[in-house]
């Protein structure tokens, strides 16, 4: 019965819906048939935007301003009446009068609705209220809004929703229309002091016959002209590295890359990832970089270097620890991969801590394995951790005194990877090997492995200087600037399964 009456409700309110977006579209259609269709108006000319005018009221008090965006909300109180305008920094009241802008046009503007776009022009002024705001002299109706926005205080709410239409989100939820904002900050900040380091922004090939640089499983798709089958770019690696043989010693690309993998609150299968390369420096140059520029970023942007992540205070500001894989684990697990010389001894050692591997592991694999197990979850505050297992570094160099490991690093911040460095491998007799044992991983079922690319080895042979590279992760650096719990809520239009 409950169940009955629920269905009878549901009915009865898509039913009103109905018959409110009607109406809508009734009012557009009277518009219409008088010669005044709001979608023929091609322009509207903005003086100021909401906050400009708030920030600044002893500049703009009593003069005539014009600002545009969406109406939402409305008092009509007879002859007078306010109204809410949102545009793109925030909001503003406006006051309309019949006296003011005229009897006709205020009757039109007793028939606009909420969503509504339109364009105020007036004069600046305080309510007895205290409120600034706009004195309406005349009322554009810009563009009829034909659907029904959410309901004003309860906003849209519905995380799935919010993703799929993030054009509501916006509107309706301010919070997310300053992460967007401080999204863009974001990456123009870094450009400004890449630029001034005088590195170069580049653009490489997001089509391409060996997506390598990368352990992921690339989309694949079909080039109809060519008559081949390509892949999209799981890094950017590859390509700026030829660009370093070729002599362009510093460069830097900020792109889309496309990895085949599942979702969660830290990965999308499509995200923007920076990668750089600077020619005659290491692993080491790569780590100052990468200090100096989050603080840079985070001081530029937030206005501080100390910001709040999930309610833990993370300081950018001071020193970033720097450790050894092998150290690290030592400290949090008082295990000394030092003195844990074989993969035997390495897989009885996972075995009794109960950590999975595969057949195929060797040491090094199960040293990272170690890692991520055990350490990740205690790299709250900014941590380099240093010096990986050669076995899950295949484009790296190794260490002079250490061959069995790689000059390569990675920033954790909040147990998260934030960025991935190497002492660029550019001895081409060994990364041909290195790329034989990846091939010979992904015969064994590792799908992620990179493959053998013949081109990328050529420009090896041709010469490629001691190189230091790095990739970050754009929209992790987000979430942590912006303090949001996932992904999605960076991505303007993330992945979604779709609703067919």
């Amino acid at each position: 019965m409950a169940e009955q009456q629920n269905q009878v409700q549901q009915n009865q309110s898509q039913q009103d819906i109905n018959q409110l977006l009607q109406i809508r579209r009734d009012k557009l259609a009277e518009l219409q048939a008088a010669d005044r269709d709001p979608f023929r108006i091609t322009k509207y000319d903005v003086t100021v935007h909401s906050t400009d005018v708030k920030e600044d009221y002893e500049t703009w008090e009593g003069r005539e301003v014009s600002v545009a965006g969406r109406m939402m909300s409305r008092r009509v109180m007879g002859k007078a009446s306010f109204c809410n305008i949102q545009d793109l920094k925030g909001n503003i009241q406006c006051y309309v009068a019949r006296d003011s802008i005229g009897e006709e046009p205020y009757k039109d503007f007793k028939k606009l609705d909420i969503g509504d776009i339109i364009g105020v022009r007036g004069t600046v002024f305080t309510t007895k209220t205290g409120e600034i705001s706009i004195h309406a002299s005349s009322l554009t109706l810009l563009s009829k809004s034909l659907q029904i926005l959410p309901e004003k205080y309860h906003g849209l709410t519905n995380t799935d929703m919010r993703y799929r239409q993030r054009y509501v989100d916006l509107i309706m939820n301010e919070d997310v229309k300053k992460t967007f904002v401080m999204r863009s900050r974001i990456i123009s900040s870094i450009r400004r002091y890449l630029d001034g380091q005088g590195f170069l922004e580049v653009e490489t090939p997001m089509l391409v016959a060996n997506a390598g640089g990368a352990a992921a499983r690339p989309f694949e798709t079909h080039y109809n002209a060519l008559d081949e089958d390509v892949k999209l770019r799981i890094s950017l690696e590859l390509y700026l590295k030829r660009l370093i043989v070729g002599g362009m010693e510093r460069v830097y690309e900020i792109g889309r890359v496309f990895r085949n993998e599942g979702l969660d609150t830290r990965h999308n299968p499509e995200f923007t990832l920076m990668e750089l390369y600077q020619a005659y420096t290491d692993y080491y140059g790569m780590m100052d970089l990468t200090e100096n520029m989050f603080r840079h970023v985070a001081q530029e942007v937030c206005g501080t270097t100390t910001i709040t992540y999930s309610g833990v205070e993370i300081d950018l500001g001071k020193p970033f620890e720097r450790l050894t894989m092998i150290d690290a684990i030592k400290k949090y697990t008082g295990i000394d991969f030092e003195e844990i010389k074989t993969t035997e001894e390495a897989k009885k050692l996972a075995d009794e801590k109960d950590v999975h591997y595969e057949a195929r592991h060797e040491r090094g694999d199960i040293i990272n394995l170690f890692f991520e197990e055990f350490v990740e979850e205690h790299l709250i505050q900014p941590t380099f951790i240093m010096d990986h297992p050669v076995e899950v570094s295949p484009l790296t160099k190794r260490k002079p005194d250490k061959p069995e490991l790689v000059e390569r690093f990675e920033l954790f911040i909040y147990a998260r990877e934030m960025c991935n460095a190497y002492s660029e491998l550019n001895d081409p007799i060994d990364q041909r090997a290195r790329f034989a044992a990846q091939e010979a991983a992904f015969a064994a079922g590792d799908e992620e492995a990179n493959h053998t690319d013949e081109d990328f080895l050529n420009a090896l042979e041709i010469g490629m200087p001691p190189t230091g590279g790095i990739g970050y992760g754009i929209d992790r650096l987000v979430m942590l600037l912006t303090d949001s719990p996932a992904i999605r809520d960076v991505i303007f239009f993330p992945t979604m399964k779709s609703l067919s």
